[in-house]
């Protein structure tokens, strides 16, 4: 049995106010899967500003910024 008919099987199955509610949302589905922006990395985001950031950079940063981050085993 393919997908489809399992599907069709699932909807005859359905009283006819169900049925409705599958045929209402059905566009719904199709919508979402072909709107879905292009993903964009984060270098991507801010390479017009002409940022530059190495992994040593980001490392020290982030050190930096969790260091007085409070700790409940202390």
């Amino acid at each position: 049995m393919s997908l489809e008919q399992a599907i069709l099987e699932i909807v005859h199955a359905l009283p006819p106010d169900k049925q409705r509610e599958v045929f209402d949302y059905a566009p719904n589905l199709r919508t979402e899967s072909t709107k879905k922006p292009p993903f964009r990395s984060i270098e991507g985001l801010w390479a017009h500003l002409g940022i530059s950031l190495s992994g040593e950079e980001i490392d020290d940063n982030q050190r930096e910024m969790w260091r007085n981050f409070p700790r409940e085993d202390i």
